[in-house]
């Protein structure tokens, strides 16, 4: 069998595996499963932009409808909003991808100050270029990519850590690295360069399973890669990393989704936010976004905490309001933007073209965005993966 029909049967496989784990999961059949009767987006706040999913043409009449289907037909992936991308934004996009690509290191890593020759800012700032349709050996960028990917392919050890030799809680570049594999794999057909492919393969799967190995018994990781401690930050980047390898055909075990899922779920607060671990602390938004992400990524589309954490990023987060905490601004918009897509509808009606406003309002003069605590690089590689998202190329996104 050739490597590229074998990458078919593994994606083939996957996808057979992952509709039978979603159909029990949305049917109340998995783990965590939901309740019989789950209430209906915005029962606790009539207001709210979470709106019901759709039925289908013929559902009154008994019809049966397709979870998955009716999911897709409310988020944005196929509901995109009048005039989501506007001139004003592709040249943004243009401009900004320009200052990043004459940031890139020789030996192909992004990253400035302390956090320079980062795996996870490697990742994101190719990740900001694959969000424009380039990859190795495709795009304007094409080559930038494939510098980034050697790169992060140089410094994947033998236990599938992803790490440069002075990283500081390794886990948040293992996620975002594993991440951008995944994504890279995902979006490669196959053929080629059969040895890269093969190199590709062989990390990104030593890498997920580095994450499944190192969940500790609450359910989620935290900074190192032992599985001692977890809070809500470093269990999305995991989460994330999972569910794009599974989508590119990486076979992914079911509970350690599910136990992960439990632990972000407890960590929910009354108010709808997240605190940062089990054992204390109030809400805030950015890991609030994070935490409904989390059950997007899991495969979980309907649920009284997406509900109730959606409620609470339209109170304490929405772009624009002169009160909004720029603590962790850029991070927290990151998940932000990715949970209103998913929950499609009136939340991504209202959330997307405050936050595209901000951020073309907020871009420097030289295309590039600021961030004082990790760097420029960072700042750049976030806000032009989220005002890119309408774009739908990195199959993340694609729901």
């Amino acid at each position: 069998m050739t490597t590229r029909e074998l990458r078919r049967k593994h994606a083939t496989d996957a996808a057979r595996r992952g509709a039978i784990v979603l159909a029990l999961l949305l049917s109340g059949g998995g783990v965590l499963a939901q309740s019989a009767d789950p209430p209906k987006p915005g029962a606790e706040n009539p207001s709210s932009p979470a709106q019901d999913t759709p039925k289908k043409d013929g559902a009154d009449n008994g019809a049966p409808v397709d979870p998955l289907d009716a999911r897709r037909e409310q988020s944005a992936q196929n509901n995109a909003i009048k005039d989501e991308i506007t001139p004003e934004l592709t040249l943004s996009a243009t401009r900004g991808l320009a200052w990043l690509a004459k940031q890139q290191n020789p030996d192909g890593s992004f990253g400035d100050g302390r956090f320079g020759r980062s795996v996870a800012i490697t990742a994101l700032a190719c990740l900001a270029f694959m969000g424009d349709g380039n990859l190795p050996g495709r795009g304007a960028y094409g080559d930038a990519v494939a510098k980034g990917l050697e790169y992060v392919l140089a410094n994947c050890a033998e236990s599938g850590l992803i790490a440069a030799d002075a990283a500081t809680g390794p886990m948040y570049g293992h996620g975002f690295a594993t991440l951008f594999l995944g994504e890279v794999y995902g979006m490669t057909p196959g053929g080629g360069d059969t040895a890269l492919a093969n190199r590709l393969h062989a990390a990104l799967l030593k890498a997920c399973r580095l994450i499944e190995t190192t969940q500790n018994t609450q359910g989620g990781w935290r900074y190192n890669p032992v599985p001692y401690d977890a809070d809500v930050s470093v269990t999305i980047c995991q989460i994330m990393a999972l569910r794009s390898a599974r989508n590119a055909g990486i076979e992914v075990p079911k509970e350690t989704i599910d136990r992960a899922v439990e632990y972000v779920r407890r960590c929910q607060n009354p108010d709808g936010g997240f605190k940062y671990q089990l054992e204390s602390g109030g809400s805030a938004w950015p890991r609030s976004a994070a935490g409904v992400a989390t059950f997007y990524y899991a495969g979980i589309y309907r649920d009284q905490a997406i509900e109730r954490g959606v409620n609470y990023l339209f109170k304490s987060a929405t772009p624009g309001q002169e009160e909004e905490n720029r603590a962790h601004y850029f991070y927290g918009h990151y998940y932000a933007v990715q949970a209103m897509y998913l929950t499609g509808g009136e939340a991504w009606a209202k959330w997307w073209p405050a936050i595209r406003k901000e951020l073309l309002t907020a871009q420097n003069d030289n295309g590039s965005w600021s961030d004082p605590s990790v760097g420029d690089v960072y700042g750049t590689s976030m806000s032009l993966i989220i005002l890119q998202m309408p774009k739908r190329y990195l199959p993340i996104f694609q729901k």
